[in-house]
């Protein structure tokens, strides 16, 4: 994904985005250091720069949930697409729901621009119910 961007290829970047893309969810900074513990260990400063910028280049998109974490879930199709999310307010799983769209109708008042809309479902998941 990176290469085929033209952008400039890290081991970092690559560890990181392949972890985030074997993930089903989205993950907070301290579950991709968990995970990547072991062969692949990254500086906390190195890990955020990652992100930052896996974050920036549309690899990855970040959210933020009520519990005030970053959580970070990598990008299936090759530019990120407005879609909703379901976060647990039980356990704080957040899922994204690819199938729900985050846009809007709605007029804002004059002089007013929008960049982004972010939808997020709160309840209960499967596991937690």
């Amino acid at each position: 994904m990176i290469r085929h961007r033209e952008e400039r290829i890290t081991p970092g970047r690559i560890h990181i985005l392949a972890m985030l893309l074997s993930e089903r969810r989205a993950v907070t900074h301290h579950e991709i250091e968990e995970r990547l513990k072991g062969e692949h260990r990254f500086d906390r400063v190195t890990l955020y720069r990652v992100l930052e910028w896996l974050n920036e280049k549309g690899f990855v998109h970040r959210l933020v949930s009520a519990d005030r974490v970053w959580r970070f879930r990598a990008n299936i199709h090759e530019y990120s697409q407005p879609h909703s999310h379901f976060e647990c307010l039980r356990c704080t799983k957040v899922i994204c729901l690819d199938d729900f769209e985050a846009a809007h109708d709605f007029e804002l008042p004059a002089g007013y621009r929008s960049r982004e809309v972010e939808l997020t479902v709160k309840g209960l998941c499967a596991e937690c119910t």
